[in-house]
């Protein structure tokens, strides 16, 4: 059988990898994920010891109260915030890999705030619409945000760059979020648009975890399938396509997983931005540079972060709520000005 053209004097290029580190990760990040879940469950406006979790889980009676408030509020509350964590780290590990971009992110490439934009028209338009439906409008969303972005950056003089990636991608995302605000104020939903502005897992139910958890799963399969690919991409448009890649079918499945992935984060907890973007350098940096080692390892270290994130969230200020977005953006801002200043330095 011949092999397509390239491929045969194209060296196959030697991955960095650390298998045993990334072992490690997925063996302690799930077991803290485990313990962090059972800790989101326990704390509270009303403290509630582990053992009450467990049996009001195994053992649920519906005429205890402290059985109630574990079952109807705060386990789904907790597996959103690991769903939607595995969400956003994902799509980030997705896009940094397919663009070679360090500075991708949900986030700063405008697919939140195209999300954002869309739920807002949903709620003036279309209010009391079902989730299920919201859903595909946050995706619609997403694709218009992220198409802007990609759009614009193109159009500059020397095509995509990660700086006018990430320029285009604050320019995209501030108008959409000024839009989103100009409707809240006509329309009077003000109040309804506040929940997806700060971000967050409070009053999330059993209705949404159904909703959104097929569509999680489905990403994180597709990114699986998909990460050799991108591992390639990661490497270079001619590599890839000298080892036999169809780079631009890659990279649509890749930007569909991305849309998915991101629009079904933000219809369930708002626009939490930089998950996206620390998680995936975090995992990189552990385990090297083979994507079917970073997004299974994204995807745990993603979900713990948020799963943490809501603990704090509601031990801070007790016994109001600090937005998870707030906290997240506390380390994400700096590390985005590190890596931005990191890429004007190397250009």
């Amino acid at each position: 059988m011949s092999l397509p053209s390239g491929v045969a004097d194209t060296p196959r290029p030697k991955l960095r990898t650390r298998p045993f580190v990334a072992s490690i990760i997925l063996i302690g990040g799930l077991a803290a994920l485990f313990l962090g879940l059972a800790v989101s469950v326990s704390v509270g406006a009303a403290d509630i010891k582990l053992s009450m979790v467990w049996e009001a889980i195994f053992n649920f009676n519906q005429e205890l109260t402290q059985h109630q408030i574990i079952r109807e509020l705060r386990l789904p509350r907790a597996l959103a915030g690991a769903l939607v964590g595995i969400g956003f780290a994902i799509s980030g590990a997705i896009m940094q890999g397919m663009t070679r971009n360090p500075l991708a992110d949900p986030g700063l490439l405008g697919i939140n705030a195209g999300s954002g934009f869309v739920l807002a028209i949903c709620f003036a338009f279309f209010p009391g619409l079902p989730f299920q439906y919201l859903i595909l409008f946050s995706f619609a969303g997403a694709a218009v945000g992220s198409g802007l972005v990609y759009g614009i950056s193109s159009l500059a003089k020397g095509g995509l760059s990660p700086v006018r990636l990430a320029l285009a991608g604050a320019a995209v995302s501030a108008l959409l979020l000024a839009l989103s605000e100009g409707v809240a104020i006509y329309f009077h939903i003000s109040q309804d648009l506040a929940f997806w502005y700060a971000g967050g897992v409070a009053g999330t139910k059993w209705l949404q975890i159904k909703i959104i958890w097929p569509w999680i799963l489905a990403g994180i399969i597709g990114a699986i399938w998909l990460s050799r690919s991108i591992t390639l991409l990661s490497l270079g448009d001619e590599i890839a396509a000298g080892l036999g890649q169809r780079t631009r079918w890659v990279k649509a499945a890749g930007m569909l997983l991305s849309l998915i992935l991101a629009g079904t984060s933000v219809s369930a907890v708002g626009a939490v931005g930089f998950v996206g973007l620390v998680i995936p350098h975090m995992a990189r940096s552990l385990v090297g540079v083979d994507y079917r080692w970073i997004i299974p390892c994204s995807a745990v270290l993603g979900a713990l972060l948020m799963v943490v994130a809501d603990i704090g969230a509601r031990m801070i200020n007790p016994p109001f709520e600090t937005p998870i977005g707030a906290l997240i953006a506390l380390i994400g801002v700096p590390f985005f000005l590190y890596l931005a200043r990191k890429e004007r330095r190397e250009m």
